[in-house]
């Protein structure tokens, strides 16, 4: 247990090192206050959703712990983590030059908005966590994993995912910058390629998915896709 926390403690401040650099150096300030207000929103969300798996659920921290691309054990779901990696930190680098270098403004209440939307999506990525103890960070089947079909999986197939596409997509509103609008697209793309390709693992190797993809239509998005 000691070590899995202590792992867990470093690997959050890991993340919040890199995303820092990746938002102030560029921004050459810190007084870049949207990047303040983003850090502190994925903070805290990160923190509180830690906290419960501590107390509920280590299986699954362990699991989140491990995450990342050399944890994968496919070659094309590491390439598909390391590329989204990337894009991740590009969505934090190019709002610090926007701050530095002013090309955009985004109205503070829309910064602010933003970020009570990226903090619901976390909350939908929390409701997937309380659901479902195999949302591994790698995509793998346990042996005593069964189909979750309730609580979020009752409307979509990937609810994890659909909480990480508003984290993504609201991002650049609330770091303040028009032109890392584009951004948040090709990490969308990844996320699409991953959980269709997990889609074709999880119906050869988990008993009953494929009857659950018949029931819930949806990937990601409920009434659309």
């Amino acid at each position: 247990m000691k070590n899995l926390l202590v792992r867990t403690f470093l690997g959050f401040i890991f993340l919040m090192v890199v995303m820092g650099l990746a938002l102030f150096l560029p921004a050459g300030s810190l007084s870049f206050w949207q990047g303040w207000l983003y850090l502190g929103t994925f903070a805290i969300c990160t923190i509180l959703i830690t906290l419960y798996l501590v107390r509920n659920d280590r299986r699954l921290l362990e699991s989140r712990v491990q995450a990342g691309p050399v944890a994968e054990t496919r070659k094309s779901q590491q390439v598909i983590q390391s590329f989204a990696s990337l894009c991740f930190i590009a969505l934090f680098i190019l709002p610090g030059f926007d701050y530095r270098l002013h090309w955009s403004v985004v109205p503070p209440i829309l910064s602010v908005i933003g970020a009570v939307i990226v903090a619901i999506g976390f909350y939908i990525v929390f409701l997937t966590f309380r659901e479902n103890s195999f949302t591994s960070g790698t995509i793998e089947v346990a042996a005593d994993q069964n189909v979750i079909t309730t609580g979020p999986y009752a409307l979509v197939r990937h609810p994890m995912y659909s909480g990480a596409l508003l984290v993504v997509l609201l991002s650049p509103f609330v770091l303040g910058s028009w032109v890392a609008i584009p951004l948040p697209f090709p990490l969308i793309a990844v996320i699409i390629i991953r959980l269709l390709d997990e889609e074709k693992y999880l119906s050869a190797n988990l008993k009953g998915y494929q009857e659950y993809c018949q029931k819930v239509h949806y990937h990601l998005i409920p009434g659309i896709w």
